[in-house]
């Protein structure tokens, strides 16, 4: 495979509305981004993943887009985004935008035209009809077609009401995208993650809506037209499974340079009708399994993207480790995934081992969990106190908590204003700067782990050959990664029990442990609860 420039980088996720609230109104910014520029380079990441910060009415916090060109003004000016990518620039960093290609706002330009009546040009630019068929859902509940009583006609929108759907059959919708991207790479973005990039396919007639037989061609034209020229590292939003990711990702089809496959997070997902908010304990074994399929499939014929979390999903030590062994947990995950090839995508807080934070319904946010409080709690398919207990494990808002930097006022996130979401319940000991300076925290076993990664065994990390071994012992998540620079064994136990192992050689050198353990010149290993260790035999 051809070594690319973005191989060996850690991507870092903002989610800029909860990061850092610069001018105190409540609402993290841009400026605020810039303030802790420094303290992401010292974490060791070097390309930063921002949410949608387009000029937006907010009513999917950003991914309804009114203004793909204008910085929405919560969270700053074009200016401010000018100043960031150009600060990020001097410290090594590069800028990733998020650009969400099948939907925009409801308060767009050319859904507002395209309102105007039947025969306006942009009414093609999305999806009309005379009758609500094929029926289809919403995924944040009721009916995806909604009654737009001018036209007497039905438009498509398979997320919120105020998040019509692209039209992206039309060629002019697939030429304004690429204009778009190229607008911000002139501006200096290095890549793009792209939302729900499976859907852009749809024939809404045959009842298709994700993997179009036309899909394929649509993201090879946005390639070859942008991105895929400009050298810009790409990621893209596909539920799907592993055939699909080789087919995205086979470099030979020019389309993408990663996906996002959700096996893994919707583990703890019920296969009932609550879907999400029934909360089903990870099988870890599964965990280890699914991870192993993707690393020996797509080897030589895509690229891994790393993640157990982001903006859509509980937090990983609640889902697949235990808030009892808060620092273990989140320690272990860490091991376990970021020495797998790939790249690793940091989401904000996931370096401190931050927790849910449950809340009261009505201080929620998010229009998924009402929406589907309506659907499965009106709607009599389930009670609210078992929603809110699928909501305070896989909520998204337990990942959209403002950032808590210091043991202040809302943990640091800004000089005291109310924030939009209420702040963690645990800021005030639960914190990056109770993190900072330790020798056993998570944050600081993060700096170790991207140091390690990046250091005397990079190539091995990064373009070694992937081996799992131990399959046989529950919960436990073992491989060798074997490259250039030597052979490395990464063994993690991913539970509560004790585990015991058995080499067939003694330890030679351990480079990194999240615990104390003298494993040094061992050939018989016990673990302890959420115990991980690499070394060399």
């Amino acid at each position: 495979m051809e070594r690319k420039w973005w191989h060996d980088k850690v991507v870092y996720q903002i989610y800029p509305k909860s990061f850092y609230d610069a001018n105190n109104d409540g609402i993290g910014d841009i400026p605020g981004i810039i303030e802790k520029l420094d303290y992401l380079k010292d974490l060791g990441v070097d390309i930063l993943w921002l949410t949608p910060c387009f000029r937006s009415p907010m009513k999917d916090n950003g991914y309804d887009v009114a203004d793909y060109r204008e910085i929405n003004p919560m969270f700053g000016t074009n200016e401010d985004m000018d100043r960031l990518m150009k600060e990020a620039k001097k410290r090594g960093m590069g800028i990733m935008l998020d650009i969400v290609a099948n939907h925009t706002s409801d308060q767009h330009a050319w859904f507002q035209q395209a309102l105007q009546g039947k025969d306006n040009p942009y009414r093609d630019y999305y999806i009309f009809r005379d009758e609500p068929k094929p029926a289809i859902d919403s995924v944040f509940g009721g009916s995806a077609w909604e009654y737009e009583p001018h036209s007497k006609q039905y438009y498509l929108h398979e997320f919120a009401v105020g998040q019509p759907d692209l039209n992206t059959a039309n060629p002019k919708v697939r030429e304004e995208m690429i204009d778009i991207i190229n607008y911000w790479l002139d501006k200096g973005a290095v890549g793009f993650r792209f939302d729900v990039i499976h859907l852009l396919g749809k024939e809404v007639d045959r009842g298709i809506f994700g993997y179009g037989p036309r899909l394929h061609e649509y993201v090879r034209q946005m390639a070859d037209a942008s991105f895929g020229r400009r050298d810009a590292v790409t990621v893209g939003e596909a539920w799907g499974d592993i055939q699909n990711a080789v087919d995205f990702t086979l470099p030979s089809r020019h389309e993408l340079n990663m996906v996002f496959q959700f096996e893994v997070t919707t583990l703890s997902w019920s296969q009932g009708p609550m879907g999400k908010f029934a909360y089903h304990q990870p099988d870890m074994d599964a965990f280890k399994s699914i991870f192993a399929k993707y690393q020996d499939g797509l080897n030589d014929r895509g690229w891994n993207s790393l993640f157990l979390e982001n903006h859509d999903s509980g937090r990983s030590v609640d889902v697949f480790g235990s808030t009892a062994y808060r620092y273990e947990s989140a320690t272990a995950l860490a091991t376990a995934l970021y020495l797998q090839k790939g790249t690793p995508f940091i989401y904000q807080g996931q370096e401190i081992g931050l927790t849910n934070s449950p809340m009261a319904l009505e201080d929620y946010d998010d229009v998924e969990i009402f929406g589907q409080y309506k659907a499965l709690v009106e709607g009599g398919v389930c009670s609210k106190e078992a929603f809110l207990e699928g909501v305070y494990k896989n909520g998204r808002d337990n990942a959209r908590i403002p950032l808590p930097w210091n043991a202040s006022i809302n943990g640091g996130f800004n000089a005291g204003a109310t924030p939009w979401l209420k702040p963690h319940r645990d800021y005030a000991t639960l914190n990056v700067e109770a993190e900072q300076g330790k020798s056993r925290s998570v944050l600081t076993f993060y700096k170790k782990l991207l140091k390690l990664r990046k250091g005397e065994f990079k190539n091995t990390f990064v373009y070694g050959d992937f081996a799992l071994i131990y399959s046989e012992v529950k919960d436990f998540f073992a491989y060798q990664r074997n490259g250039e620079d030597g052979l490395v064994y990464v063994m993690v136990n991913l539970s509560k029990e004790a585990k015991h192992i058995e080499l067939l050689a003694p330890v030679k050198r351990v480079l990194l442990q999240n615990q104390e353990t003298d494993f040094q010149g061992k050939t018989s290993l016990d673990f302890g609860p959420y115990e991980a260790v690499v070394f060399t035999l």
